[in-house]
């Protein structure tokens, strides 16, 4: 298992160096607005609360200077008691804030969890070969958990402490200007250095979220290929390349923790000289005679107030750094635009009817499957690379069964995979029953046509529900037919019957095993096309010729496409069609083309042959 150090996702278009954080969190709009009353409200009911603290050194002003001053111990307590319902208030404020917001924003990040899911759905294939399992799986998870914590509590808090910050100032100004000035002029530096920290902090936040990506996915990896791990000896390379990736976290974070440090130093710095210099001045005011000691205890309270709010500037804009970097790695999979057949086809590709008009939704005469002037390319390819697919024109009649015969790497594969639109071609097009796949619906074409891979997929789901994911509406009655057919009847022998889990990627099952519930999942809807990319390479010689015997019940009602390597399977087919360097060179039966084709020969040749042309 290849282990990289760069992160993996900057394949799949990571957000530039230099971007605005706010532009960047705007884009959360749209998942904001549904709860937009409760979290302004939530903003708004701190705000009164942040502001409640305020009035407090206001009230120790009026107690030192009138009851304290002239000796009123009902004062004191009136004082005392007024002190105690600002901070009943407050403290019940702040937690009506918490309620506001904690339901709404969890239905925000379900919610945004969800589109991803969706879109991931959507995305081809090819999106799917160029990202890393493990930065997708924390852009679902670690980073939308940033963006709901980010909602929850930085963004309420850089408006309300704000807010808090200019009031806070405001009132000090107005009780003794000159002091006020003294907690002012420290603000310049401050905001300088906000602003830098903004602009290194941001790289340091999105390298260290790629890296985690791809630790994940080493760890994705190192879990479900432990088999082959412990097999061939390889843990403890396995965990130096784990620990060659956690270094580089480790550094990462330590490097992000000290720009942190840093920047909260000075902003905890700073102000506490202007508070020290202003005690120091306040002080002898007071005994000169000219400010009374209840406007020093007020200014002094109001500034310490003001401490938290200023303090906090360093960690919330370092959250917010984070939130805006988890919001483009989000976005970088939500822009990614599901590729279509009409958006790659160049000007001109659609081929035309006798009548000069496009048969894009005409009906073929004769029907079936058929693939015209088809060309595929990789979307990431080098330009002067040829195609996978060069001009394939293949015509599959309605219930006649095309294997499809070609060297390793030929494109038979990537062809299979055109049909259900896993892959998109780039020229020419491709027609079930005369209807061009890129007009038709996916779910109805995914209706019409069902796939068996050569590796089969199986989920962490019990074997029926494995089977069954190949027709929503399919019941039990049509699940026990295909277990039949793909002779998979070794289910009813589990512990559990159809009802055993089968572990994440079947791994409790034996390839053959595997490959036999894969090929019972693609029959049970009773398609109209299948398509099937050598559906019985896993399988012994007894256990292959007992499903071919109930496939080709299955094949006769049926229009399909079988890749095939095996004499045996090829015999299934009523017509074969070569496939080389991505062209199809020759097309038809077994026997004429064991006659003309010396290629063909060569794919057939030895015992595979004599045994291909004793069989009927």
């Amino acid at each position: 298992m290849a282990v990289t150090s760069e992160p993996r996702a900057q394949e799949g278009g990571a957000a530039p160096r230099h971007r605005s954080a706010t532009r960047s969190l705007l884009r959360l709009w749209p998942y904001v607005r549904p709860v937009r009353v409760r979290l302004f409200g939530a903003a708004g009911v701190a705000v009164v609360a942040s502001c409640l603290g305020l009035v407090i050194p206001l009230v120790l002003k009026w107690m030192v200077d009138g009851p304290v001053a002239h000796r009123d111990p009902g004062g004191v307590w009136l004082g005392g008691a007024l002190l105690l319902a600002l901070g009943t208030a407050e403290a019940g404020l702040f937690g009506l804030r918490r309620w506001l917001v904690g339901r709404p924003l969890a239905s925000v990040e379900a919610a945004m969890r969800a589109d991803l899911y969706r879109h991931l759905q959507r995305l081809p294939v090819s999106f799917h070969d160029r990202w890393a399992s493990g930065q997708l799986l924390s852009r679902a998870t670690t980073d939308l958990m940033l963006l709901r914590m980010f909602l929850a509590f930085p963004l309420t808090f850089l408006v309300v402490n704000g807010v808090t910050i200019l009031a806070g100032f405001a009132i000090l100004l107005s009780q003794e200007w000159t002091l006020g000035l003294v907690l002012v002029i420290p603000a310049v530096p401050l905001v300088i250095l906000c602003s830098l920290f903004e602009t290194r902090y941001a790289t340091v936040a999105r390298t260290v979220q790629d890296q985690t990506g791809d630790l994940t996915t080493v760890v994705e990896e190192g879990v479900l290929g432990v088999r082959i791990v412990k097999g061939f000896g390889r843990h403890r390379s396995q965990a130096r390349a784990f620990r060659v990736l956690s270094e580089q976290v480790r550094s990462t974070e330590l490097h992000k923790a000290r720009l942190l440090a840093t920047l909260w130093a000075l902003i905890m710095t700073l102000p506490e000289l202007a508070i020290g210099a202003a005690l120091v001045l306040g002080t002898m005011r007071v005994a000169d005679g000219d400010l009374s000691a209840g406007t020093l205890v007020a200014f002094l309270s109001t500034a310490l107030t003001l401490r938290w709010p200023v303090e906090s500037l360093g960690f919330l804009l370092a959250m917010s750094q984070d939130a805006a970097t988890a919001t483009d790695r989000y976005f970088d999979v939500m822009d990614a635009e599901p590729a279509t057949a009409a958006d790659r086809r160049p000007a001109g590709a659609v081929r035309r009817g006798e009548d000069g008009e496009g048969s894009e939704g005409g009906q073929d005469r004769e029907g079936g499957l058929r693939f015209e002037g088809v060309e595929f390319a990789y979307a990431d390819a080098p330009p002067e690379e040829p195609p996978v697919l060069r001009g394939v024109d293949l015509h599959i009649r309605p219930g006649e069964t095309m294997a499809l015969v070609g060297a390793t790497g030929s494109g038979k594969t990537t062809l299979t995979a055109l049909v259900p639109r896993l892959q998109e071609i780039t020229r020419g097009r491709i027609t079930l029953d005369g209807r061009d796949i890129t007009a038709l619906p996916r779910e109805e074409l995914r209706a019409l046509v069902a796939v068996a891979f050569e590796e089969p997929t199986l989920f962490s789901a019990t074997a029926g529900e494995n089977v069954l994911m190949g027709a929503s509406d399919a019941g039990r009655e049509e699940l026990l037919r295909a277990l039949k057919v793909a002779q998979a009847d070794f289910v009813h022998a589990l512990p559990e019957g159809i009802d055993t889990e089968v572990g994440e990627q079947g791994l409790s099952l034996s390839g053959g095993q595997r490959q036999r519930l894969a090929l019972a999942r693609a029959v049970v809807g009773s398609p109209r096309f299948l398509v099937l990319d050598d559906p019985l390479s896993a399988l012994d010689v007894h256990t292959e010729a007992l499903v071919e015997a109930a496939l080709r019940q299955v094949l006769a009602a049926t229009t399909a496409l079988v890749v095939a390597h095996r004499p045996s399977t090829v015999l299934l087919a009523d017509r074969v069609a070569l496939l080389s360097e991505g062209r199809i060179t020759a097309v038809g039966t077994h026997q004429r083309l064991l006659r003309e084709s010396a290629e063909y020969r060569s794919l057939m040749s030895g015992q595979e042959r004599e045994e291909g042309e004793s069989r009927p």
